[in-house]
């Protein structure tokens, strides 16, 4: 069996009056953050990692904000195509651990239902997705809630 690791990242400017989405979910919070797509930082970062993985360029090569195709679109619908095109390699995604830095709002409440999202999108169980939260310890634009981080890591196999 072949196996290869993917990391990705992705960061995300905050604004007021945005929705803010992550995992697939809206958060309740006064400011979201703000993107061509709809700025899911954690997808776009799963994203990153699973297309790292396969060697398969980056998720703006795939998906540019230059194209209109993507402009406000779900996020999960380009970790769905990222899932075809492994999928069309060969590639079979093993897990997902994946790591949030934001100051607020609380994360623990929305996993479960993030998790569930994000296997609906790459048919991998829950139980093989692993979704985490810390905070910046106020400092730098994490701290002062400006934007928003993620980290993911990923196991493809053949």
């Amino acid at each position: 069996m072949k196996i290869k690791v993917g990391f990705g990242f992705d960061v995300h400017q905050m604004k007021e009056g945005h929705p803010f989405i992550v995992g697939g979910v809206q958060l309740d919070h006064h400011s979201g953050a703000f993107g061509h797509s709809d700025a899911d930082v954690l997808v776009h970062a799963v994203c990153d990692a699973i297309l790292g993985a396969a060697n398969l360029e980056d998720i703006g090569y795939h998906f540019p904000n230059t194209d209109m195709k993507w402009k406000g679109v779900s996020s999960l619908l380009l970790l769905e195509e990222c899932m075809r095109l492994i999928t069309d390699k060969g590639w079979c995604l093993g897990n997902i651990d994946a790591m949030l830095c934001l100051e607020a709002p609380k994360i623990k409440p929305y996993i479960p239902q993030m998790k569930e999202k994000l296997a609906e999108a790459t048919g991998l169980d829950v139980e093989d997705i692993s979704i985490k939260a810390t905070t910046n310890e106020t400092m730098g634009f994490v701290g002062r809630e400006e934007g928003v981080v993620a980290y993911a890591v990923c196991l493809i196999q053949k």
